[in-house]
């Protein structure tokens, strides 16, 4: 980030005489940067959980009601079933459809996608949550519109960037996660 501009305060709290010490004060710049951090981790963690409700109920953008994942549909057929290709397609088609991919890949879409949402569980949501976007990278291998780029690298590039800046501190509940004792007790948690 920026340089901080420095407004002296006064330690009274040692027992020898008070000493100068420097409190930052956070620029405009610096600000408006953490923001905009919230808003894409406000954007990412909703692309997330939209992609969940979807496939859980239907809702009628990607996912038909009728094979919504509450109605016997599976969230993993369609995309590794099908849209699979490259040095990786049998691999993923080998799993699609089954019951343990299903669950695994919906409770890590709802998971990742609150987290994200609520700005709790950074780290370990922005680490998943960059694997299961660098796995569906490598399963449509090599993307249709660059020969290497495509969006889930860059999302996952996105979460390291949100996963080193507290983004989930500036409207989020991370301040107040970071204070718990559990998470004290267990820094991965953060």
């Amino acid at each position: 980030m920026t340089a901080i501009a420095e407004r002296p305060t006064i330690d009274r709290t040692a027992a020898t005489a008070p000493r100068e010490v420097v409190a930052p004060v956070e620029t405009r710049r610096e600000k408006l940067t953490r923001y905009a951090l919230a808003g894409l981790r406000l954007a990412l963690g909703w692309t997330f959980l939209w992609a969940f409700l979807d496939k859980t109920f239907g809702l009628g953008h990607e996912t038909e009601a009728a094979k919504a994942w509450i109605n016997g549909g599976s969230p993993t057929r369609g995309f590794l079933g099908n849209a699979v290709a490259g040095p990786f397609a049998d691999f993923y088609q080998g799993f699609a459809g089954a019951a343990w991919a299903d669950w695994l890949f919906m409770i890590g879409l709802a998971a990742i996608g609150t987290a994200l949402m609520l700005g709790v569980g950074m780290r370990i949501a922005t680490a998943t949550g960059a694997l299961l976007l660098v796995l569906m990278w490598t399963a449509v291998l090599p993307p249709a519109n660059n020969p290497f780029m495509d969006d889930h690298l860059i999302y996952a590039g996105l979460l390291g960037v949100l996963a080193l800046t507290a983004a989930g501190d500036t409207l989020g509940l991370g301040r107040y996660w970071t204070r718990l004792a559990l998470v004290r007790r267990l820094p991965f948690l953060k």
